[in-house]
C-alpha cells in the first residue's frame, strides 16, 4: 500500500504514544501498618512528657517562676485543643496518611525548637507547635490504629491508644529524668533524636494504606467542631467523669510534680520527679493491659476505685510530706488512669462507626486535654499566693472527688457483654 494521507508515515507525524501507568508507592501491610501507628503513638507522648524533667533546670537557667511553668505547659494543651477542634476530624475526610504526615512534620519542627531554645519565648512556641502537632495527630491515630486492628482482636486498637499513651508518656518521663542526672544539657541530645525519629516516622506513615477517602463532591471545613453521634452520646457521656478524673491527675503530674517533689516532700535528686511521673504512666499501661481482660463495667469500676485511693495516697503524702507514700499514691492512680481510659475508649469505639472515629476520638480528647490543663493551670496561678503544698492537697482532693463520682457512675451502669466476645466493627474500609 502506498503512503497516502491516511498513513501517518507521509505526513511525518507518529500515532500518539499511551501514557504510561502512574506508579503508586509501595504500602505496607495492614499489620505493618498498625505497627507504625503503634510507635508513632509512643514516640509522640514520649516527646509531649519529655520537657517536664527539664523544667527545673530551666528555671536555673533560665530564671523563671512555678506559675511561667504552669504557662509554658498550658500553651501546650491550647494549641492541642485548637488543633483537635479543627484538625482533629479532618481523617475522617482527607485520609489519615495526609492528615498523619503533617503532624509529624510539625512535631519535628516543634523538637527542632526544643533543641535550639534560647530562652523562656521559645519554650513556649516550641510548647504551642507541639500542642498543634498533637492535637493534629492524635485523633487519626486512635482511628488508624482501630482501623487496622486484627480481626480476631478488634479491640487491639483502643487498647494500644491506651496502653501506648502511658507507655510513652512514661517513657519520656523516665528517659530524660535519668538524662537530667548525667548530662548538663540533656535537652540537647533528647529533642535532636525525637526531631530525627519524627522525620524517619514520616517517611514510615507516608507508605501506610489509606482506611478513607474524600467525600464525594464535598469539601472539608477547617471549623471548630466537636460533634458526637446520637449512637456515641450516651457511652461518650458516661465517660466523662472518668476521663476528667484520669487526665487531672495526668495533669498534675506533668506541671508540678518535679516542682511538688524538691519544694514539697524535699527530695534534692534530680531524676525524682521524672521518675514518680514514669511510675504513674508505668502503672497506666498495666491498667490499659489488664483493662483488656475485663468487660467495660469493671474496667471502668476497677479504675475509678484505684483513682479515688490513689488520690487519697497522694494527699496523705503532701501532709506528712513522705515520698514513698507519694510514690505509692502515683502507682495506684496510674493504675486507675489506665483502667478507666481504656475501658471508656472501648465503650465509645463499639458504638461509632468509621466515618465518625476520628471525629469522636477527638471529642475524647478534647475532654480529655481540657481536664489536664485547666487544673494545673489554676494551681500554678493559686501556687505563689496559697504555696505548693496547699495548692497540691487541693489538687489531689479536686481528683479524689471526680474520682468518686465516677465510682458511683460506673457502680450504677448494667453490665456490659464480655470482651471474648468480638463486637463487630460498623464501617471499617478496606485500606486502599
Amino acid at each position: 500500500m502506498l503512503p497516502g494521507r491516511d498513513d501517518p508515515s507521509a505526513t511525518g507525524h507518529q500515532p500518539p504514544r499511551p501514557p504510561r501507568p502512574r506508579r503508586t508507592p509501595r504500602r505496607l501491610s495492614r499489620r505493618a501498618a498498625f505497627g507504625v501507628l503503634t510507635v508513632t503513638t509512643v514516640v509522640l507522648m514520649a516527646a509531649a512528657s519529655a520537657p517536664s524533667p527539664i523544667y527545673p533546670l530551666y528555671r536555673e537557667r533560665w530564671d523563671f517562676s512555678v506559675t511561667m511553668v504552669t504557662v509554658v505547659f498550658a500553651v501546650y494543651v491550647v494549641g492541642l485543643l485548637g488543633a483537635l477542634l479543627t484538625l482533629g476530624p479532618v481523617s475522617d475526610r482527607l485520609g489519615r496518611r495526609p492528615v498523619l504526615l503533617a503532624a509529624l512534620l510539625l512535631a519535628a519542627a516543634s523538637t527542632a525548637i526544643f533543641w535550639t531554645a534560647g530562652g523562656v519565648p521559645s519554650l513556649v512556641i516550641a510548647r504551642t507547635v507541639q500542642g498543634v502537632a498533637t492535637g493534629t495527630a492524635v485523633g487519626g491515630l486512635a482511628a488508624g490504629l482501630v482501623d487496622f486492628s486484627p480481626a480476631r482482636r478488634p479491640h487491639a486498637g483502643t487498647t494500644v491508644t491506651a496502653v501506648g499513651t502511658s507507655v510513652g508518656l512514661a517513657a519520656g518521663a523516665a528517659g530524660v529524668g535519668l538524662l537530667v542526672q548525667s548530662a548538663a544539657h540533656p535537652d540537647t541530645y533528647v529533642f535532636s533524636v525525637l526531631t530525627c525519629v519524627f522525620l524517619l516516622l514520616a517517611v514510615a506513615v507516608w507508605h501506610i494504606p489509606e482506611t478513607v477517602g474524600p467525600p464525594a463532591g464535598g469539601r472539608t471545613r477547617l471549623r471548630p467542631r466537636v460533634s458526637v453521634p446520637p449512637g456515641s452520646r450516651h457511652r461518650f457521656l458516661a465517660a466523662v467523669p472518668a476521663l476528667v478524673a484520669g487526665w487531672s491527675v495526668t495533669g498534675l503530674f506533668l506541671a508540678l510534680t518535679p516542682s511538688v517533689v524538691t519544694g514539697v516532700l524535699h527530695v534534692t535528686w534530680g531524676a525524682a520527679g521524672g521518675l514518680d511521673i514514669a511510675a504513674l504512666f508505668l502503672a497506666g499501661g498495666l491498667g490499659g493491659m489488664w483493662s483488656a481482660r475485663h468487660t467495660v463495667r469493671w474496667a471502668t469500676l476497677l479504675g475509678a476505685a484505684a483513682l479515688t485511693l490513689g488520690s487519697a495516697g497522694l494527699a496523705v503524702a503532701i501532709a506528712l510530706p513522705s515520698p514513698v507514700v507519694y510514690a505509692c499514691g502515683a502507682v495506684v492512680a496510674g493504675s486507675g488512669v489506665g483502667l478507666t481510659y481504656n475501658g471508656n475508649l472501648r465503650a465509645i469505639g463499639e458504638v461509632t462507626t468509621a466515618r465518625a472515629r476520628s471525629e469522636v476520638f477527638s471529642a475524647v480528647y478534647v475532654v480529655s486535654y481540657a481536664a489536664l490543663s485547666l487544673p494545673a493551670l489554676g494551681a500554678g496561678l493559686l501556687a505563689p499566693v496559697w504555696g505548693l503544698r496547699t495548692t497540691g492537697f487541693l489538687y489531689v482532693a479536686f481528683v479524689g472527688s471526680v474520682s468518686l463520682l465516677a465510682l458511683v457512675r460506673a457502680a450504677r451502669s448494667r453490665a456490659s457483654a464480655p470482651t471474648a466476645r468480638a463486637p463487630s466493627r460498623p464501617g471499617t474500609s478496606t485500606p486502599r
